[in-house]
């Protein structure tokens, strides 16, 4: 790679541009760059250096069209696979990605739980990362002999054109809920930005949307054209009817006026749309359906998605469900496969949209049987003022509060009675805290497991 934005990553020859972050100012670190090796350097100020400098009115600007005028043709050999939208987007890529893996296609997949490919499993900072990062990982993907990378687009990547210069294949869009407003300020805005995805295809791509969503329309309609999944037997892929249980679902489909039964080791009906978006982007690549449901029973979900430990017992659930409909979502359905109670341990970010603090609250006490408010990432905001907020929002009596997450698990763990559910919502794959801005380590599911350890007789 030609480019860097990173001074300490700079290698002789390279070129280094000054990014102005949120947090960090390149520009301030000029001299590192030329120190390690830089060969020049694109600034937004006009500073004395001893290599050539070139001034340009954005330094982002001049990055995105600059990789995409040397990388983007070589890039575009790569079949890409863009998901959208709130909730789903991980758990439909992931499922992609095994099953093309499973039918031998040379699968990439690029988001919220890393980069992966074949043995290479690295864990990225963003959902969608920054665009240098983008283009560095696919172009390793076209020399490394990849044919196709199913990647998550988010609606800040769409907004600060971090997949520019990328052609779309195959776009898909899951569902729009609330979530981000403290970026987007308004739910329009926020579908403006995710309907952007269309603009990095072209006739040739192909549109998979939920049109069980009312937005899907929007998605339809800026594009001209597209295919369904739902629960309406308009859809062309028509979900007719369901089984889910505990450890697995059925799926009873039409598509083509022929029905289909699968089984899958997943569970919920948020999941039935997941896996149904993914068999339809992997038919829309040619492969039967046939072939798709015989290797769909190898499925496994993404770590951190409806994770379930059997433990004291009941039962253990991890989960990411970090906005109101997910909390929603994922509730109501250990709701429906309960044989006891539902006990929810839930949270929410500090430094992130304060308006969804209070739904959430709301929606955790009046589904669940009982509620453990805890810490999930603070950040550099009170923790108590962040649950002043959720608690604005309950008018229930069925909780508590334990602002250590540690001692939340614990406490959740311990009062399982028999058949009882846990769910412990909000990180999901997270390994870390965010108190302050320090960064500490801590896994939900690694909580769970200790517990086991400690208290449970092999």
């Amino acid at each position: 790679m030609k480019y860097e934005t990173d001074s300490r990553k700079i290698k002789p020859g390279q070129i280094f541009v000054a990014i102005k972050g949120h947090t960090v100012d390149g520009h301030n670190f000029i001299n590192d760059a030329v120190n390690n090796g830089a060969s020049k350097i694109i600034s937004e100020k006009d500073i004395e250096c001893t290599i050539p400098i070139e001034v340009v009115p954005s330094t982002e600007d001049y990055l995105k069209k600059a990789l995409a005028k040397e990388y983007s043709k070589e890039i575009n050999k790569l079949k890409i696979i863009g998901i959208t939208g709130t909730n789903g987007k991980t758990t439909t890529a992931y499922l992609t990605y095994q099953l093309l893996n499973l039918l031998g296609n040379d699968c990439a997949y690029l988001g919220t739980i890393g980069y992966k490919y074949k043995d290479d499993n690295v864990v990225l900072e963003n959902t969608t990362p920054d665009i240098l990062t983008i283009y560095s990982i696919l172009l390793n993907l076209v020399d490394k002999g990849c044919k196709t990378v199913v990647m998550e687009v988010s609606s800040h990547a769409l907004s600060y054109e971090r997949i520019y210069g990328l052609h779309i294949d195959i776009a898909a869009f899951t569902n729009l809920t609330e979530d981000h407003l403290d970026y987007h300020k308004t739910m329009e805005n926020y579908l403006n930005e995710k309907l952007k995805i269309i603009d990095y295809m072209n006739t040739n791509s192909i549109l998979i949307v939920n049109s069980d969503d009312k937005a899907s329309q929007k998605f339809l309609n800026k594009f001209g054209k597209g295919i369904t999944i739902g629960f309406s037997d308009k859809d062309d892929y028509f979900i007719k009817d369901t089984n889910i249980k505990p450890d697995k679902t059925s799926i009873n489909f039409k598509f083509n006026n022929t029905y289909y039964n699968v089984n899958i080791c997943l569970t919920s009906k948020f999941n039935v749309y997941n896996y149904i978006t993914a068999l339809a982007i992997v038919h829309s690549m040619n492969y039967d359906i046939e072939d798709i449901i015989k290797k769909s029973y190898n499925l496994i979900p993404p770590k951190g998605r409806c994770e379930t430990y059997k433990i004291n017992k009941g039962y253990a659930v991890v989960d990411y469900a970090h906005t109101p409909d997910a909390v929603e979502k994922v509730i109501t359905a250990y709701n429906e496969l309960k044989k006891n109670r539902v006990i929810t341990i839930v949270g929410c970010g500090g430094d992130r949209d304060p308006l969804k603090r209070p739904i959430m609250g709301k929606i955790a006490t009046t589904l669940s049987d009982y509620t453990i408010l805890t810490n999930d990432n603070p950040r550099t905001e009170d923790p108590k003022k962040i649950m002043d907020d959720i608690i604005k929002g309950i008018s229930n009596n069925n909780y508590e509060v334990e602002f250590d997450r540690h001692k939340a698990i614990y406490k959740g763990i311990e009062m399982i009675m028999p058949e009882d559910i846990l769910l412990i919502l909000g990180k999901g794959h997270e390994d870390y805290q965010i108190i302050g801005r320090t960064k500490i380590h801590f896994d939900d599911a690694e909580e769970v497991e200790n517990w086991k350890k400690e208290h449970e007789k092999n």
